[in-house]
């Protein structure tokens, strides 16, 4: 048996384990909390807190952020999931009708790497490194890390994915953040101009406004558990 066989078996064995703990009121919960949509909030007090302190030059920032969303998204699904052609779980003859799923959804027909997952940890790093809050980079990461579970507790997603995903995620939000660091000093005065100190410059000019960044993770999470909730109610 090579080596490659044993990973995916591997990686089969860790899908079932981790697709196996699911119930009504889980389901519900990592049905939303996988949607886009209800981070939006999330967004927004990330661009009010650039905005906030950088005033329009926060552009440089919000553009730098939505390019590295953009080469996360057509890397992972041009490149990754084009190139490899691995067929998700849900999606796999042999494992469809095996894995849990949510309202039937299967997502579309290749899985490595999961887009979510290099989206979710791409902004993360990225984040972690402009803002250097150890509290909100340990907010940003968890909430990266459940937004990447999500889609094996789905089904719609191998381990091996996810993995796959966080890897890019963390390579592109690095590489980025390393453009951005170059290119931010020409429109955006910061205290530190060496190399040596930049870093500490652009995390300087924030205060402690990521901690609302970070608060609103908490906000929006708590709320998914009690519509979760709510929602097992009214469906139980």
């Amino acid at each position: 048996m090579g080596l490659l066989q044993s990973l995916i078996e591997l990686d089969t064995e860790l899908l079932f384990f981790l697709n196996s703990f699911h119930n009504g009121f889980w389901d519900n919960f990592f049905w939303m909390f996988t949607s886009k949509e209800v981070w939006l909030p999330l967004y927004l007090t990330l661009a009010y807190v650039i905005f906030k302190n950088h005033g329009l030059k926060g552009l440089v920032t919000i553009l730098s952020i939505g390019l590295l969303i953009v080469l996360c998204d057509q890397i992972s699904t041009n490149v990754f999931k084009q190139g490899f052609e691995r067929l998700r779980p849900s999606r796999d003859e042999d494992l469809q009708f095996l894995v849990h799923l949510i309202n039937g959804k299967r997502g579309g027909m290749y899985g490595f790497v999961s887009s979510h997952s290099t989206n979710s940890f791409g902004l993360a790093i990225f984040t972690s490194l402009l803002f250097r809050n150890r509290t909100y980079s340990i907010f940003i990461f968890s909430w990266a890390a459940i937004n990447a579970y999500s889609r094996v507790y789905m089904g719609v997603h191998y381990p091996g994915d996810i993995i796959g995903g966080m890897l890019l995620g963390l390579i592109l939000g690095r590489i980025v953040y390393g453009i951005y660091l170059r290119v931010l000093p020409r429109f955006v005065v910061i205290s530190h101009h060496n190399k040596r100190l930049l870093k500490s410059g652009i995390s300087d000019s924030f205060g402690n406004d990521s901690r609302l960044v970070f608060f609103s993770i908490i906000l929006m999470t708590g709320t998914l558990l009690m519509a979760a909730k709510v929602m097992l109610k009214i469906t139980g």
